[in-house]
């Protein structure tokens, strides 16, 4: 098993190990340790559900003839194909997780750029930068925005109509970049491609099940249900569908104990380095007037230089409670900046990873300077969004 485990995997066991010292010794007092771990419970059980359902979806083959049938829907029109690939990836987004995305989604445009003769970068890029931009809607689809759900004290719908605006424009502008720098006849080479031969599903009750508990969650979220327990219910559904036709697809690693280990110990290591200057080092970097705008590129540059789910934690510490216009700002920062480096979010680096696996090579030189370009320009409209409307 050791030997299995990546350098991903070190850097989170190593950030757990971090946050137990520190209890230990004492420079993170056990009251403050247990209050930092009892407000990330909820958290834990929804990435434990969310991510359950999303992989067992992904073995149900749900996501794979979506994206066919995406690309059957196309007719062989990259316009067409980009629009639909645009609303499949912000779709699943928003309401399964950026994560979700990240991991299930990537492996299935690199297939379907296979299976339809396409060039995969730009399917690529679309399912990682949507990822990371179309994740402000709603509380579930950035863990920096349920970790937010505390403070803000909204529910997911007041938190949609707050967040619609700069969503939209987040959406907008990713597809300019997109279409400009990777989508367009200059940079494809094509006219147009051939649509993939639709493939029968191999279990249709698994696909049935599958496709009723993602509709569930959603349901549940817009019935304002407390987003654990709608990941946990509608998880337990596709559970119970596996158990009875392909048990054998139910194994411990349906469970991303890497998550759990990398935000248990975010939520100790953060904690610890507030008590000692970095709370007076945010404090320096928002300044005394608090603009949205230097907030919201605040929580960017942090993500870009740490990850975004530390550099959130950092910012938020030093936000008055109930300041929800901040709050907000921040969350523009963390979720649409984080595009720049490949560590900037979770997500990335997981789509990095999938990457290597299926043999892309993704130009890191492209991969950086457009990333910046999309930060600047997406982190000022979407903020000007926010200030606007939100």
């Amino acid at each position: 098993m050791l030997r299995r485990l990546g350098v991903l995997d070190w850097i989170r066991i190593g950030l757990l190990a971090l946050g137990l010292l520190f209890v230990a010794t004492g420079l993170l007092p056990l009251p403050d340790a247990a209050e930092s771990l009892a407000e990330i419970g909820p958290l834990l059980v929804f990435l434990v559900g969310i991510i359950v359902l999303a992989e067992l979806t992904k073995e149900a083959q749900v996501f794979d003839a979506i994206a066919a049938r995406v690309a059957v829907l196309g007719r062989g029109n990259y316009v067409a194909l980009f629009l639909l690939c645009t609303a499949f990836a912000s779709f699943i987004t928003i309401f399964l997780n950026l994560d979700t995305t990240a991991v299930l989604l990537t492996p299935v445009m690199l297939a379907l750029a296979s299976r339809a003769r396409i060039a995969a970068l730009p399917l690529a890029m679309t399912t990682i930068w949507f990822a990371n931009t179309a994740s402000l809607l709603l509380p579930v689809s950035n863990l920096t925005n349920l970790l937010a759900m505390d403070e803000i004290g909204l529910s997911p719908l007041e938190f949609a109509a707050r967040m619609w605006a700069p969503q939209l424009v987040s959406i907008v502008v990713t597809m300019a970049f997109l279409w400009a720098f990777f989508w367009r006849r200059g940079e494809r080479r094509e006219l147009r491609y051939t649509p993939p031969v639709l493939q029968p599903v191999g279990d249709r009750v698994l696909f049935g099940a599958a496709s009723a508990a993602c509709l569930l969650f959603i349901v549940a979220l817009l019935a304002r249900v407390e987003v654990g327990v709608a990941a946990v219910a509608a998880a337990l559904v596709v559970v119970v569908a596996f158990a009875v036709r392909d048990r054998a697809r139910l194994t411990w690693g349906l469970v991303p104990w890497q998550l759990l280990v990398f935000v248990t110990g975010l939520f100790l290591v953060v904690p610890t380095l507030s008590r000692y200057g970095l709370a007076d080092l945010m404090n320096w970097l928002l300044g005394t007037d608090r603009d949205p705008y230097r907030t919201a590129a605040v929580g960017a540059g942090l993500s870009n230089v740490i990850n975004n789910l530390p550099a959130y934690k950092a910012v938020e510490e030093v936000i008055p409670p109930g300041d929800r216009g901040q709050l907000f700002a921040l969350l523009v920062g963390t979720n649409v900046g984080p595009v720049i480096t490949p560590w900037a979010s979770l997500a990335t680096l997981l789509w990095f990873e999938s990457c290597r696996r299926h043999g892309l090579r993704v130009p890191m030189r492209r991969f950086l300077l457009t990333g910046a370009g999309l930060a600047v320009v997406g982190l000022v409209t979407t903020t000007w969004a926010l200030v606007t409307f939100g």
